[in-house]
């Protein structure tokens, strides 16, 4: 349980939503080249009105800006950008549908293969093996891939529990998926044998009594660590049961997260930081309370292979961060760039070919 004053936890809710939130005007950049063949390449998506995606370096040089065809304006949220095998989805919350792009061959770069339409405003996406997974402000829907890409039509929808606006974050388990929403729900629905949604939702059992706004989320097999991002806490939630639930320490309002091998790594909105946990069997062991600083509130983190990624944001500004990460899970930084606007939303990494 963690122990702040009533300010404190009031000052950690604001700017936890503040660094999530969606204010400020794009200014436009010219791309510097294609992206390079057999180089692992960060996304992010500039969530304005007119939304694009943008392709960085690991250097933090900006390589391509592409238009989603579709509008911006998510907050609140993480998974707004995903990726697998070399297709990327990106949120249009504006014009309910997502954008998949898909990485040509050489340094050919990306090119948009499809804007696939939602039934609401998505909020966050997720590759299974063979599916697209999309989390609504009132459902989440998935959709098949095949050898036209990313299906149209959704072959299997559940409604959310609360469906009140507060959607966060969906993610994908062994059979199933999990699902954020800050109105204090953390959701499972099954999947059929072909990967679509089958049945209804169901909240999990056992979760703290002190459960303040789920937010962030990652999986790994059977394994989703939750964030209860106000309560300063992240769970361990398995076969539908909160298995263990583990403090914050120092720094408050763990709000995204990224695991790597042994380490869970969490995105510290308020206090403008990346903590490190080691985590194995049920245990969740905060290992270091920092291991990188930022300027603004984090808004979403990537963790994957010996690269990491981080999104804050402050004033008008935003900024992607990238960091080489050794055997130890410790941060070096590598790249950084500033971007024009504080509204940039979602980041993932794509692996070199």
């Amino acid at each position: 349980m963690h122990t702040r004053s009533i300010r404190t936890h009031r000052t950690g809710r604001l700017l936890c939503a503040i660094a999530a939130a969606a204010a400020f005007v794009w200014g436009t950049s010219a791309p510097a080249s294609a992206s390079q063949d057999h180089e692992a390449l960060i996304v992010t998506a500039s969530n304005l009105t007119t939304n694009q995606l943008l392709v960085f370096s690991p250097a933090g040089s900006l390589l391509q800006t592409l238009a989603t065809q579709g509008q911006g304006g998510v907050g609140g949220n993480a998974g707004g950008v995903a990726a697998r095998h070399g297709r990327v989805a990106v949120v249009n919350f504006g014009s309910n549908n997502v954008s998949v792009f898909v990485r040509g061959d050489g340094a050919s770069g990306f090119r948009l293969e499809k804007v696939v339409p939602t039934h609401g405003s998505p909020v966050s996406v997720a590759f299974g093996e063979d599916h697209l997974y999309v989390l609504t402000t009132t459902q989440v829907e998935s959709h098949a891939i095949g050898h036209g890409g990313v299906a149209i039509p959704a072959d299997g929808t559940a409604q959310l529990l609360h469906a009140d606006g507060t959607a966060a974050q969906v993610g994908v388990i062994r059979g199933g998926l999990v699902i954020t929403e800050k109105s204090n729900a953390v959701e499972t629905v099954n999947l059929d044998a072909r990967g679509s949604i089958s049945g209804a939702v169901s909240m999990v059992a056992n979760i703290p009594a002190n459960v303040d706004t789920p937010l962030g989320l990652v999986t790994r097999g059977n394994d989703a660590y939750v964030t209860m991002a106000h309560a300063d806490e992240t769970s361990l939630v398995r076969n539908n049961t909160v298995l263990t639930t583990t403090g914050s320490g120092s720094q408050h309002a763990p709000c995204w997260l990224a695991l790597e091998g042994p380490f869970l790594f969490s995105a510290n909105s308020p206090s403008k930081s990346v903590s490190r946990y080691a985590v194995y069997g049920q245990h969740i062991v905060q290992d270091a309370a920092v291991v990188a600083q930022f300027i603004g509130g984090p808004t979403d983190i990537a963790v994957r292979g010996h690269l990491a990624a981080v999104i804050d944001a402050s004033g008008t500004q935003s900024r992607v961060s990238v960091f080489n990460v050794d055997q130890d899970g410790n941060f070096t930084q590598r790249g950084v760039a500033t971007l024009s606007s504080k509204t940039t939303n979602g980041v993932a990494i794509v692996d070199g070919d």
